[in-house]
């Protein structure tokens, strides 16, 4: 695909820079022939949105706003309330046409105030303080935590063999982030099973807790939370994620001999809160009726200020239909910006707003989600079949003048995923990945993390296709 992009990017280069003079003055004219007429709309509408964004963009007054008012949105919280307030009034003030709050019900459940992995044997570490987050969704201790072996485990494999030595230990899931994969999404993808089964299958074996190493791309002290599972007939046991400086201590301490810690957790669930979904329209000129949306996750987790995860792509969203508006670009179609709660710990939004929204379904177009951080603009990935992937991968092009026209068949979203069996073209918005996982779910992920420019830029590409594909005469084609 790297090779059939470079061809592509080849192609559109020097159309596309004899046009952005006359939006801009930035480049020189270098006598380019102009291109065919409805290729120059494109490329003068790509560079007008690119340069309004670079030069006068407020995705990161957005984000910074966000993340001063709700710096911690976990569903059911005082602070995911006053995200949702948050929202309302930062897409009125943009002057979206539409602006409402649409009901679901999510989980609430609180970390607690006491997380605490402790080293009690050998002698020479004993009293030695883990670093550790509480999974998101774990049970908490017996008061004082639970004191056990420990037994280090890697694979699934490996528990299997291995599991009429687990009853009445603490497993230690220690499968380390795969560093040599070009892709860090990979690398996250290889070991995160760890986190979401790993409560569940080590309980089957007779464990009484599970520490993982956390699933994060950097060597440093600061611990990844996220969601854990848990299955009806299984017993629940408290899960807790040791930072990875904290794991390569406890590797070598296991490989000595035997280890022993206490861990303890007071984690608690409460019962399902009610929230909301928050909702703007850009009307569209010629047909209301067909949707685009934008997406991202309005949630975040409870420590941090979730400016990448996902407060990055709100500011995205919001930024689209700003640009947009500044710009008198507005579309044939209407651009819905969805803003979902409780995508981080069960997906209540997605499936809410898939639900509500099912008679209208039909006339979604197309939707997008912006939920890998505020990063370099890198391309988009998609679910589109090939006619549709075909339109997007031509209207995406311009984009290769800032490296982010690439449109290739992945991932898209856990959000707008919910519209895949209704036959919605679906795409993903692609940053670089290259620290996300550095940050991702940790209480390093603060708006000093966050790139003005960089965010800019990605606000930038998306409000370029997505203008694209609701200004398009013809609407994308479905997935059959």
């Amino acid at each position: 695909m790297l090779h059939s992009t470079r061809t592509r990017r080849a192609a559109v280069l020097v159309p596309i820079l004899a046009l952005i003079p006359v939006a801009t003055g930035l480049v020189p004219d270098r006598g380019a022939q102009p291109p065919e007429p409805a290729n120059r709309d494109a490329s003068e509408v790509a560079a007008r949105i690119v340069t309004a964004s670079l030069l006068d963009g407020q995705a990161y007054d957005h984000l910074a706003s966000l993340v001063a008012a709700a710096p911690h949105r976990l569903s059911g919280s005082p602070g995911a309330a006053a995200a949702v307030e948050w929202a309302r009034k930062r897409m009125t003030k943009i002057g979206f046409d539409e602006v409402r709050l649409e009901p679901c019900t999510v989980p609430h459940w609180e970390r607690g105030e006491v997380q605490s992995v402790r080293l009690t044997a050998p002698a020479s570490v004993t009293g030695v303080e883990l670093r550790c987050l509480a999974l998101g969704g774990s049970v908490p201790s017996p008061e004082g935590g639970i004191e056990a072996e420990v037994i280090a485990i890697s694979s699934w494999d490996e528990l299997a063999q291995r599991s009429a030595d687990v009853a009445g230990k603490i497993v230690y899931f220690n499968r380390p982030f795969d560093l040599a994969l070009r892709s860090t999404f990979e690398g996250y993808g290889g070991a995160v099973d760890q986190r979401s089964r790993g409560a569940v299958e080590a309980a089957k074996a007779g464990a009484v807790g599970v520490v993982i190493r956390s699933v994060a791309s950097a060597i440093d002290d600061f611990p990844h939370t996220g969601g854990t599972n848990y299955q009806d007939g299984v017993t629940r046991i408290p899960a807790a994620a040791i930072s990875t400086l904290a794991a390569e201590r406890l590797d070598a301490l296991v490989a000595r001999g035997p280890v022993r810690l206490n861990l303890e957790l007071d984690c608690r669930w409460h019962g399902d809160a009610p929230s909301f979904n928050v909702v703007g329209d850009l009307l569209g000129t010629e047909s209301p009726e067909e949707i685009v949306v934008v997406g991202a996750h309005l949630d975040g987790w409870d420590v941090g200020h979730g400016a990448h995860d996902d407060g990055s792509g709100c500011a995205h969203a919001l930024e689209v239909v700003r640009l947009l508006l500044d710009l008198d670009l507005r579309p044939r179609r209407t651009v819905r910006v969805v803003l979902f709660m409780n995508e981080e710990n069960g997906l209540a939004g997605a499936r809410a707003y898939a639900r509500d929204h099912a008679d209208e379904l039909d006339r979604h177009v197309f939707a997008i989600e912006s939920d890998r951080g505020g990063f370099t603009p890198r391309g988009f990935s998609t679910n589109a079949g090939d006619e549709a992937l075909a339109v997007l991968r031509e209207l995406a092009a311009p984009l290769d003048e800032i490296d982010a026209g690439s449109v290739d068949p992945g991932g898209t979203g856990a959000d707008i995923s919910q519209m895949a069996a209704s036959g919605v073209p679906l795409a993903g918005f692609l940053p670089d990945g290259a620290r996300y996982f550095a940050y991702h779910h940790t209480e390093n992920d603060t708006l000093d993390k966050v790139s003005e420019r960089e965010l800019r830029l990605g606000a930038a590409a998306i409000a370029v296709l997505v203008h694209a594909v609701a200004d398009r005469e013809q609407p994308l084609p479905r997935n059959r």
